[in-house]
């Protein structure tokens, strides 16, 4: 048997620091139940950036708020390796519990939307980049490669992982069953109806247990999170243009925990911080593979074949 926990709170919202602090806390606490693994919700580490769905004038060319508010996001934003991922290697041995972290990842001048899979030994680590950015976000990430479809092994099994709406992209789940994933995490900004969806797909198609990791956060905890790093950014007139009431939740969770049946081990939770838990039995998993195993006896190698590159693209090289 498998305990899965899934942190379902605020950051603080673009203070990396503080933000480390918070989750360090939440992690132990999830940790006295005895889990195997413990998952966070897509770029929580310092925060999704939700200026860009909500704020009137997040596109505007040169607009000197919205500049403000990515710089202040990148000097934020770990680099790994580095401190970040040395203080989580300790939290996840120091705990004897295996880690999935949504993070903001800096490289060189580039952000990346990552999942970091943090393993329990605190010796062990795989980053995992998001292959396509959706929609506005393609202002502020560049796109991952083959190089880190890869997953984490456990003593349990393998865990694997993909960010937002990877999960309506055919062919990277198709790469991912071959993995033979036991625990799923799929990352959102919060999990809606559209999203449980893909998520209860995702445990069905791939016979695996999905845990659906969605964020809690208002306009005021944006506001009072980039205050407490940086009272004078210009951006924060970006964030006071979100229309509504500051106490309104922008990001509202929906965090699940979803059986390769498809059906609820844990419903979807919404409009509150919690810490959810579930038992994940690997029987059932055995036992619905008779039906559909969509990498094994109900695939058509002889009719379709997929090539995945996972070559590392790199822009310049030396030799």
């Amino acid at each position: 048997m498998i305990k899965a926990a899934i942190i379902q709170d605020s950051p603080v919202f673009l203070n990396l620091k503080e933000t480390i602090k918070k989750a360090e806390s939440l992690i132990c606490k999830a940790a006295e139940s005895r889990v195997n693994v413990i998952a966070f919700p897509e770029t929580w580490f310092p925060g999704y950036p939700l200026w860009l769905d909500y704020s009137p004038k997040a596109s505007l060319w040169d607009y000197p708020p919205a500049k403000a508010l990515f710089r202040l996001l990148f000097e934020n934003s770990p680099e790994i390796p580095g401190p970040f991922l040395q203080k989580f290697l300790k939290i996840a041995k120091d705990n004897k519990v295996d880690l999935i972290l949504g993070i903001n990842e800096r490289a060189k001048g580039t952000l990346f939307n990552s999942i970091l899979f943090v393993s329990s030994d605190g010796e062990n680590y795989k980053i995992r980049r998001k292959l396509i950015p959706t929609y506005t976000e393609r202002l502020l990430w560049g796109r991952g490669d083959g190089s880190t479809l890869d997953v984490l092994e456990t003593t349990y099994g393998n865990v694997g992982g993909m960010i937002c709406w990877e999960h309506w992209m055919p062919l990277l789940r198709a790469a991912m069953h071959a993995k033979k994933e036991i625990v799923h995490v799929a990352q959102w900004p919060f999990v809606k109806d559209l999203h449980q969806i893909a998520s209860r797909q995702y445990a069905f198609e791939g016979q695996c247990f999905v845990l659906a990791a969605g964020s809690i956060i208002t306009k005021r905890d944006c506001l009072e999170g980039v205050k407490s790093v940086d009272p004078q950014n210009e951006g924060i007139q970006l964030l006071e243009d979100i229309p509504g009431d500051e106490k309104d939740l922008l990001l509202r969770g929906g965090s699940a925990i979803i059986g390769p049946d498809s059906c609820y081990l844990v419903d979807p939770i919404y409009d509150k911080s919690d810490i959810i838990f579930a038992d994940l039995d690997k029987i059932k998993i055995i036992e619905g593979r008779m039906a559909l195993d969509s990498d094994g006896h109900y695939s058509r190698p002889d009719i379709f074949q997929l090539n995945v590159n996972t070559k590392r693209q790199e822009n310049v090289t030396y030799e």
